[in-house]
């Protein structure tokens, strides 16, 4: 149960680093536009970033067993 808490979590933090980055593109507010450009491809490193990290704890958490593969259901 703790791992799929701690995998819903790693899901929502990247939805919102994706948030965050669509909205630092549309703003059209005052402000340098370098300045925004920067947030938005920080966002965007961070959103790759927690992807990358989220990937490799289900790959090391499969790996020493803490998760099982259980398929989809055949129906049978």
């Amino acid at each position: 149960m703790v791992m799929k808490i701690i995998i819903v979590i790693a899901l929502v933090l990247v939805l919102a680093a994706l948030a965050g980055a669509g909205l630092f593109m549309l703003r059209k507010g005052g402000g340098d536009a370098r300045a925004r450009d920067a947030r938005m491809a920080r966002a965007l490193t961070v959103r790759v970033a927690l992807s990358i990290a989220l990937f490799l704890f289900v790959l090391a958490a499969w790996a020493m067993g803490w998760v099982h593969p259980t398929g989809l259901p055949t129906g049978r």
